[in-house]
Protein backbone atom coordinates (compact mmCIF):
# COMPACT_ATOMS: atom_id res chain seq x y z
CA UNK A 1 0.00 0.00 0.00
CA UNK A 2 1.80 3.05 -1.28
CA UNK A 3 1.66 6.79 0.75
CA UNK A 4 0.93 7.65 -2.68
CA UNK A 5 -2.21 6.14 -3.04
CA UNK A 6 -3.61 6.67 0.27
CA UNK A 7 -3.35 10.68 -0.35
CA UNK A 8 -5.24 9.89 -3.43
CA UNK A 9 -7.59 8.03 -1.32
CA UNK A 10 -8.15 10.37 1.16
CA UNK A 11 -8.15 13.36 -1.69
CA UNK A 12 -11.10 11.30 -3.24
CA UNK A 13 -12.91 11.24 0.77
CA UNK A 14 -12.44 15.06 1.33
CA UNK A 15 -14.13 16.01 -2.41
CA UNK A 16 -17.11 13.25 -2.80
CA UNK A 17 -16.23 12.87 -6.20
CA UNK A 18 -13.62 11.07 -8.31
CA UNK A 19 -13.66 14.06 -10.95
CA UNK A 20 -13.35 17.05 -8.05
CA UNK A 21 -10.63 15.01 -6.55
CA UNK A 22 -8.53 13.99 -9.91
CA UNK A 23 -8.71 17.66 -10.45
CA UNK A 24 -7.16 18.41 -7.26
CA UNK A 25 -4.61 16.31 -7.64
CA UNK A 26 -4.05 17.20 -11.50
CA UNK A 27 -4.82 13.67 -12.52
CA UNK A 28 -6.41 12.13 -14.77
CA UNK A 29 -10.28 10.65 -13.91
CA UNK A 30 -9.62 7.60 -15.55
CA UNK A 31 -6.12 6.96 -13.46
CA UNK A 32 -7.59 8.29 -10.33
CA UNK A 33 -10.56 5.85 -11.14
CA UNK A 34 -7.90 3.06 -11.49
CA UNK A 35 -5.76 3.81 -8.45
CA UNK A 36 -9.13 3.29 -5.81
CA UNK A 37 -9.68 0.10 -7.62
CA UNK A 38 -6.58 -1.26 -7.68
CA UNK A 39 -6.57 -0.05 -3.61
CA UNK A 40 -10.36 -1.85 -3.13
CA UNK A 41 -8.33 -4.97 -4.99
CA UNK A 42 -5.44 -4.69 -2.35
CA UNK A 43 -7.13 -4.55 0.37
CA UNK A 44 -10.20 -7.15 -0.93
CA UNK A 45 -12.91 -4.99 0.52
CA UNK A 46 -15.12 -2.19 -0.82
CA UNK A 47 -14.63 1.08 0.21
CA UNK A 48 -16.91 3.09 -1.24
CA UNK A 49 -20.72 4.05 -2.33
CA UNK A 50 -20.73 5.36 -5.40
CA UNK A 51 -23.91 7.34 -5.28
CA UNK A 52 -25.30 9.59 -8.49
CA UNK A 53 -24.30 12.66 -7.02
CA UNK A 54 -20.97 12.02 -4.79
CA UNK A 55 -19.22 8.60 -3.36
CA UNK A 56 -19.87 7.81 0.50
CA UNK A 57 -17.36 5.15 2.48
CA UNK A 58 -18.86 1.98 3.58
CA UNK A 59 -17.07 1.19 7.22
CA UNK A 60 -14.36 -0.26 5.98
CA UNK A 61 -13.58 2.92 3.80
CA UNK A 62 -14.06 4.87 7.33
CA UNK A 63 -11.51 2.51 8.50
CA UNK A 64 -9.43 3.07 6.46
CA UNK A 65 -9.76 6.84 6.28
CA UNK A 66 -8.92 7.21 10.09
CA UNK A 67 -5.52 5.16 9.65
CA UNK A 68 -4.49 6.48 6.41
CA UNK A 69 -4.55 9.91 8.61
CA UNK A 70 -2.45 8.20 11.47
CA UNK A 71 -0.29 7.16 8.46
CA UNK A 72 0.18 10.14 6.81
CA UNK A 73 0.55 12.31 9.86
CA UNK A 74 3.21 9.48 10.90
CA UNK A 75 5.10 10.30 7.56
CA UNK A 76 4.98 14.18 8.08
CA UNK A 77 6.10 13.98 11.84
CA UNK A 78 8.93 11.24 10.80
CA UNK A 79 9.83 13.79 7.73
CA UNK A 80 9.68 16.58 10.28
CA UNK A 81 12.48 15.02 13.07
CA UNK A 82 15.03 14.01 10.00
CA UNK A 83 15.06 18.07 9.13
CA UNK A 84 15.67 18.40 12.14
CA UNK A 85 18.02 16.08 12.99
CA UNK A 86 19.90 17.67 9.93
CA UNK A 87 19.83 21.18 11.69
CA UNK A 88 20.88 18.94 15.04
CA UNK A 89 24.21 17.70 13.30
CA UNK A 90 26.53 16.68 16.00
CA UNK A 91 29.85 14.88 16.06
CA UNK A 92 33.83 15.68 15.52
CA UNK A 93 35.64 16.84 12.35
CA UNK A 94 39.56 15.59 12.17
CA UNK A 95 41.23 18.75 10.07
CA UNK A 96 44.71 17.96 8.93
CA UNK A 97 47.34 20.74 8.27
CA UNK A 98 50.62 22.04 8.82
CA UNK A 99 51.94 25.56 9.69
CA UNK A 100 50.35 27.17 6.66
CA UNK A 101 48.58 30.81 5.52
CA UNK A 102 46.24 29.01 4.12
CA UNK A 103 45.02 27.44 7.74
CA UNK A 104 43.26 31.31 7.72
CA UNK A 105 41.01 30.59 5.11
CA UNK A 106 40.09 27.31 6.68
CA UNK A 107 39.13 29.37 9.36
CA UNK A 108 37.13 31.37 7.88
CA UNK A 109 35.25 27.88 6.21
CA UNK A 110 35.17 26.60 10.39
CA UNK A 111 33.39 30.11 11.39
CA UNK A 112 31.13 29.57 8.56
CA UNK A 113 30.11 25.88 9.91
CA UNK A 114 29.87 26.97 13.65
CA UNK A 115 27.02 29.41 12.90
CA UNK A 116 24.95 26.45 11.22
CA UNK A 117 26.26 23.42 12.97
CA UNK A 118 27.17 24.54 16.56
CA UNK A 119 28.06 21.06 18.25
CA UNK A 120 30.33 20.29 15.75
CA UNK A 121 33.47 19.97 17.02
CA UNK A 122 37.42 19.87 15.72
CA UNK A 123 40.19 18.31 16.27
CA UNK A 124 43.42 19.81 14.58
CA UNK A 125 46.26 18.15 13.28
CA UNK A 126 49.30 19.58 12.62
CA UNK A 127 52.01 17.82 10.70
CA UNK A 128 53.38 18.05 7.28
CA UNK A 129 51.58 17.50 3.77
CA UNK A 130 52.90 13.81 4.04
CA UNK A 131 51.92 12.49 6.89
CA UNK A 132 48.70 14.28 6.88
CA UNK A 133 47.79 12.51 3.32
CA UNK A 134 48.85 9.10 4.90
CA UNK A 135 46.67 10.05 7.84
CA UNK A 136 44.03 10.69 5.17
CA UNK A 137 44.43 7.67 3.45
CA UNK A 138 44.25 5.56 7.05
CA UNK A 139 41.32 6.98 7.74
CA UNK A 140 42.22 9.13 10.52
CA UNK A 141 41.78 12.76 9.46
CA UNK A 142 38.74 13.56 7.36
CA UNK A 143 40.04 16.18 5.49
CA UNK A 144 43.62 17.91 5.35
CA UNK A 145 45.15 20.98 4.30
CA UNK A 146 47.98 20.02 2.00
CA UNK A 147 50.89 22.06 0.36
CA UNK A 148 51.82 21.20 -3.11
CA UNK A 149 53.71 19.63 -5.23
CA UNK A 150 51.49 16.31 -3.71
CA UNK A 151 50.01 13.47 -5.05
CA UNK A 152 46.24 13.56 -4.49
CA UNK A 153 45.58 11.04 -7.17
CA UNK A 154 43.31 9.16 -4.59
CA UNK A 155 41.77 12.18 -2.98
CA UNK A 156 39.30 14.71 -3.90
CA UNK A 157 40.13 17.88 -3.34
CA UNK A 158 39.79 21.66 -4.41
CA UNK A 159 42.55 24.34 -4.34
CA UNK A 160 42.64 27.25 -2.12
CA UNK A 161 43.37 30.90 -3.31
CA UNK A 162 46.00 31.66 -1.17
CA UNK A 163 49.84 31.86 -2.34
CA UNK A 164 52.57 30.58 0.31
CA UNK A 165 55.98 32.38 -0.62
CA UNK A 166 59.83 31.20 0.18
CA UNK A 167 61.83 32.91 2.62
CA UNK A 168 64.57 32.75 4.49
CA UNK A 169 64.67 32.82 8.11
CA UNK A 170 68.18 33.79 9.64
CA UNK A 171 69.24 35.83 12.81
CA UNK A 172 68.59 39.27 12.85
CA UNK A 173 72.11 40.60 12.74
CA UNK A 174 73.66 37.67 10.55
CA UNK A 175 74.87 39.81 7.02
CA UNK A 176 72.30 38.61 5.04
CA UNK A 177 69.92 40.12 6.75
CA UNK A 178 71.27 43.80 5.15
CA UNK A 179 69.97 42.56 1.26
CA UNK A 180 66.39 42.90 0.47
CA UNK A 181 65.87 39.69 -1.01
CA UNK A 182 68.21 36.32 -1.35
CA UNK A 183 69.51 34.57 -4.17
CA UNK A 184 70.49 31.03 -4.88
CA UNK A 185 74.15 32.12 -4.95
CA UNK A 186 73.70 33.57 -1.56
CA UNK A 187 72.29 30.16 0.13
CA UNK A 188 75.08 28.35 -1.28
CA UNK A 189 77.57 30.18 1.21
CA UNK A 190 76.18 29.52 4.32
CA UNK A 191 75.21 26.62 6.82
CA UNK A 192 71.16 25.83 5.54
CA UNK A 193 68.14 24.15 6.82
CA UNK A 194 65.56 22.70 4.71
CA UNK A 195 61.99 21.53 4.84
CA UNK A 196 61.89 17.29 5.26
CA UNK A 197 59.92 16.51 2.44
CA UNK A 198 61.46 15.39 -0.85
CA UNK A 199 58.74 16.77 -3.31
CA UNK A 200 59.49 20.32 -1.73
CA UNK A 201 63.21 19.75 -1.98
CA UNK A 202 62.96 18.89 -5.29
CA UNK A 203 60.90 21.88 -5.69
CA UNK A 204 64.00 23.93 -3.96
CA UNK A 205 66.21 21.88 -6.08
CA UNK A 206 64.70 23.76 -9.26
CA UNK A 207 64.63 27.27 -7.90
CA UNK A 208 68.47 26.57 -6.56
CA UNK A 209 69.57 25.69 -10.13
CA UNK A 210 73.62 25.12 -10.63
CA UNK A 211 73.72 26.03 -6.67
CA UNK A 212 72.20 23.04 -5.56
CA UNK A 213 74.76 20.82 -5.75
CA UNK A 214 77.32 23.53 -4.00
CA UNK A 215 74.56 23.28 -0.81
CA UNK A 216 75.41 23.02 2.99
CA UNK A 217 72.91 21.22 4.13
CA UNK A 218 72.91 20.92 8.01
CA UNK A 219 69.64 19.56 8.59
CA UNK A 220 66.34 19.16 7.54
CA UNK A 221 63.14 19.56 9.44
CA UNK A 222 59.71 18.26 9.19
CA UNK A 223 57.90 21.31 11.16
CA UNK A 224 58.86 25.03 10.57
CA UNK A 225 58.98 25.77 14.51
CA UNK A 226 61.82 23.62 15.16
CA UNK A 227 63.55 24.70 11.82
CA UNK A 228 63.14 28.51 13.37
CA UNK A 229 64.61 27.16 17.11
CA UNK A 230 67.67 25.92 15.73
CA UNK A 231 68.41 29.37 13.27
CA UNK A 232 67.70 30.92 16.69
CA UNK A 233 70.20 28.80 18.23
CA UNK A 234 72.72 30.16 15.26
CA UNK A 235 72.97 26.58 12.93
CA UNK A 236 72.24 28.02 9.85
CA UNK A 237 69.63 29.43 7.59
CA UNK A 238 66.20 28.11 7.53
CA UNK A 239 64.32 28.09 3.74
CA UNK A 240 60.57 27.59 4.96
CA UNK A 241 57.14 29.36 3.76
CA UNK A 242 56.31 32.37 4.95
CA UNK A 243 53.22 31.24 6.86
CA UNK A 244 55.40 31.07 10.45
CA UNK A 245 56.93 34.24 10.45
CA UNK A 246 54.37 36.01 12.65
CA UNK A 247 55.46 33.27 15.59
CA UNK A 248 59.10 34.28 15.16
CA UNK A 249 61.07 35.83 17.81
CA UNK A 250 61.18 38.70 15.87
CA UNK A 251 63.79 40.52 18.74
CA UNK A 252 66.41 37.83 17.13
CA UNK A 253 65.34 36.45 14.13
CA UNK A 254 64.38 37.94 10.62
CA UNK A 255 63.57 36.86 7.10
CA UNK A 256 64.03 37.66 3.74
CA UNK A 257 62.50 36.56 0.50
CA UNK A 258 63.94 34.75 -2.31
CA UNK A 259 64.57 36.26 -5.94
CA UNK A 260 63.08 34.76 -7.97
CA UNK A 261 60.35 34.39 -6.11
CA UNK A 262 59.25 31.07 -4.74
CA UNK A 263 55.56 30.42 -4.04
CA UNK A 264 53.28 27.24 -3.67
CA UNK A 265 49.93 26.57 -3.43
CA UNK A 266 47.75 24.36 -0.94
CA UNK A 267 44.69 22.02 -1.49
CA UNK A 268 41.88 20.73 1.10
CA UNK A 269 41.77 16.65 0.52
CA UNK A 270 39.56 14.45 1.17
CA UNK A 271 39.76 10.59 0.35
CA UNK A 272 37.50 9.61 -2.71
CA UNK A 273 34.46 7.25 -2.52
CA UNK A 274 34.83 6.94 1.27
CA UNK A 275 31.37 7.57 3.35
CA UNK A 276 31.93 9.97 5.49
CA UNK A 277 29.56 11.19 8.72
CA UNK A 278 27.07 13.47 8.24
CA UNK A 279 29.16 16.39 9.71
CA UNK A 280 32.00 15.78 7.48
CA UNK A 281 29.83 15.80 4.53
CA UNK A 282 28.18 18.75 5.44
CA UNK A 283 32.10 20.47 6.12
CA UNK A 284 32.69 19.82 2.68
CA UNK A 285 29.78 21.05 1.54
CA UNK A 286 30.25 23.77 2.86
CA UNK A 287 34.14 24.21 1.82
CA UNK A 288 33.21 24.30 -1.54
CA UNK A 289 30.68 26.75 -1.65
CA UNK A 290 33.39 29.07 -0.53
CA UNK A 291 34.62 31.70 -3.24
Amino acid sequence: MEIRVLQYFLAVVREESITRAADALHITQPTLSRQMAGLEEETGVKLFERGSRKIALTNEGHLLKRRAEEILRLVDKTQQELVEQEEQVEGKITIGCGELASVRYITDVIEKFRKQYPRVTYDIVTAPADIVKDQIEKGLIDVGLLLEPISVEKFEYKRLPVKERWVVIMKSDNKLAEKEKITAEDLAKVPLILPRRINVQSELASWFGEFYTKLNVQFTSNLNSNGAMMVDQGLGYFVCIESYLPFLNQHELTYRPLTPELTATSVLAWKRNEPSSVAVTKFIQCFQGMD
